[in-house]
C-alpha cells in the first residue's frame, strides 16, 4: 500500500501541537521534557507529519497495528457497526460481541473457549488474576522481573521492570523471580539447555520456599516484549506448564502483545505447544483501531463461576464498535494471508537482514525474534556485553541510543527504542519492501551506535 500523503500545513500542525502542550497529560513522561510529533496521519505502514515528514513505522503504534494503519475493510466495519448499534450494555448478548468471541475462540488453543471482553491489556491481566486467585482460594501470583503486565493497580505490580517501582505497594501479593534468558543468564548457563533446565529449577525453588498451597497464579508474557524479546528457550515453557500442574497452580499467558500473529502465528504459544489456563490478549486483536483486550478462559476455571457470580465487569466489557473492528480484523488477517506473512517476513527478511546488520555493526551484541518481533541488544563491547547505556539510563547517560533514534528518524525510520535495545515490530502485513526499507535505515542508524563502543 502506497500512502496518501497530505500536503505540508505546519500552522495546523502548530496548533494541534499547542493545544496537546497545553491540555494533554502524556503517559510515562516528566510533562515539561517532552516533545510529542503532531501526526497528520497515517496509512498502511507509515504516518506522516504535518511538514511532510513520512515515517516507516518499525513500532507498529506500541506494537498492536498489527495489520497497519486505516485498513479500509476495518474502517468500514466500524461505520457500519456505528449506523447499525453504537453501544450496548454488556450484559445482552449483541451480535458483534458474540461473533468476535466465537471468532477468538476458534484461534486460541486447547479449551480456552470463553472469553471476557476487557478495554485494554491491562485490564486483561487484572481480571485473568482475580480469577486465579478465585478459582484456587490462593493469592500469590509469581511474574518473572523482565516483564511488563500493565498499569492498573495489579498489573503494576505483577510488572517486572523499572516502571513498577514508583507505584509497588509490596502489598500486591506478587513474587518475582528470574526466567530465562541466555544472553544476559542469572543462572551461568552455557547453553539454551542448561538456561531452561536451571531456570525451572530455580523457579521451584521459588514455589518451595513462597509455600506451593500460597501461590495462584504463574504469569509470563509468552515472549517478552517491552522487556526485550527473550524468545523462551526450548522445554522451558512446558517446564512451567508441568510445574503448574504439580502444584495446582492457574498458568496465565500475557500474549497481549505477541497474539494475532505477531509471532507468526495466532497465539506465540503455538510454538511452544502449551496451553494455558487463561490467555490474555489485546492490541493486535483489533489492531487498536478501536480499545479492546480480554482473557479467554478454560473450561474448568469457567466452570467456578457457573453458580457463582463472577465479581467483576466493565461498563464497555464487549463494546460493539470494539468487537466489529476485532471481527473485521481477523477477517482481514485471514483472508490476507497476514499471520503467513509475519511469518515470511521474520524467517525471510528481517531475520535474516538484521542478523547481516549484527555482522558489520560492533555495536550489535545479540539478535533474537520470531515473526515480526524483533530486538537488537546494543552493546558497548561485544566481548564483555556491557550495554550501550545503563539499565533503565535517563538524561545524558542515555544519550547513545538518542542518537540512534534521531538517526533512524533522519532517515525515515520511527524506531522503538527502550533501554538498551532497538526492536523491529513492523505492522504483521508489513511487505518486503518495506521491511528492507526499515533495515537500510537501521543500518545508517547503527554506524551512529557504532562510535560508542569500544571496538
Amino acid at each position: 500500500m502506497t500512502p496518501h500523503v497530505a500536503a505540508p500545513d505546519p500552522q495546523a500542525g502548530a496548533a494541534v501541537k499547542a493545544a496537546d502542550r497545553a491540555h494533554v497529560f502524556h503517559s510515562w513522561s516528566a510533562q515539561g521534557l517532552i516533545d510529542p510529533l503532531a501526526v497528520a496521519g497515517a496509512e498502511g505502514s507509515y504516518f506522516w507529519d504535518y511538514d511532510g515528514n513520512r515515517y516507516l513505522d518499525f513500532t507498529s503504534g506500541l506494537v498492536y497495528t498489527n495489520i497497519g494503519y486505516q485498513h479500509p475493510k476495518v474502517v468500514a466495519a466500524i461505520q457500519e457497526q456505528a449506523a447499525k448499534l453504537a453501544t450496548f450494555a454488556p450484559a445482552f448478548a449483541v451480535e458483534p460481541r458474540s461473533e468476535a468471541a466465537r471468532l477468538i475462540a476458534e484461534r486460541t488453543p486447547g479449551d480456552l473457549d470463553k472469553i471476557f471482553f476487557t478495554n485494554g491489556g491491562a485490564e486483561a491481566n487484572e481480571n485473568a488474576v482475580r480469577m486465579a486467585r478465585l478459582h484456587t482460594g490462593r493469592t500469590k501470583v509469581l511474574s518473572a522481573y523482565r516483564s511488563y503486565h500493565g498499569a492498573t493497580s495489579t498489573a503494576i505490580n505483577l510488572t517486572g521492570d523499572p516502571r513498577r517501582w514508583p507505584s509497588d505497594t509490596a502489598s500486591a501479593g506478587v513474587v518475582h523471580f528470574w526466567a530465562p534468558f541466555l544472553y544476559r543468564s542469572p543462572f551461568y548457563s552455557a547453553t539454551e539447555a542448561e538456561e531452561s533446565q536451571r531456570a525451572l529449577q530455580h523457579l521451584e525453588d521459588t514455589i518451595a520456599f513462597e509455600g506451593p498451597a500460597t501461590i495462584a497464579a504463574i504469569i509470563l508474557e509468552t515472549v517478552p516484549g517491552t522487556a526485550g524479546i527473550m524468545i523462551p528457550p526450548p522445554g522451558y515453557l512446558k517446564g512451567v506448564r508441568e510445574i503448574c500442574d504439580k502444584y495446582g497452580i492457574v498458568l496465565i499467558l500475557d500474549e497481549v502483545m505477541s497474539g494475532f500473529g505477531r509471532t507468526g502465528k495466532w497465539f506465540a504459544s503455538e510454538h511452544f505447544d502449551v496451553v494455558p489456563d487463561l490467555l490474555t490478549f489485546a492490541k493486535g486483536v483489533n489492531s487498536g483501531y478501536v480499545p479492546l483486550g480480554g482473557v479467554a478462559i478454560s473450561a474448568e476455571i469457567a466452570a467456578t463461576f457457573d453458580k457463582r457470580p463472577y465479581p467483576g465487569g466493565l461498563t464497555y466489557s464487549g463494546h460493539p464498535l470494539a468487537c466489529a473492528a476485532a471481527v473485521a480484523t481477523i477477517h482481514v488477517m485471514e483472508d490476507e494471508k497476514v499471520v503467513e506473512n509475519a511469518a515470511h517476513i521474520g524467517e525471510n527478511v528481517l531475520g535474516p537482514g538484521l542478523r547481516e546488520l549484527a555482522e558489520r555493526h560492533p555495536s550489535v551484541g545479540d539478535v533474537r525474534g520470531l515473526g515480526v518481533f524483533w530486538a537488537l541488544e546494543l552493546v558497548k563491547d561485544r566481548e564483555t556485553r556491557e550495554p550501550l547505556v545503563p539499565y533503565n539510563a535517563a538524561g545524558e547517560a542515555a544519550a547513545p541510543m538518542g542518537a540512534l533514534g534521531a538517526a533512524a528518524k533522519k532517515n525515515g525510520l520511527w524506531p522503538f527504542i527502550n533501554m538498551n535495545r532497538t526492536h523491529a515490530v513492523p505492522a504483521c502485513n508489513v511487505s518486503e519492501a518495506e521491511a528492507k526499507e526499515g533495515l537500510a535505515a537501521l543500518d545508517a542508524a547503527l554506524s551512529v551506535a557504532d562510535e560508542y563502543t569500544t571496538a
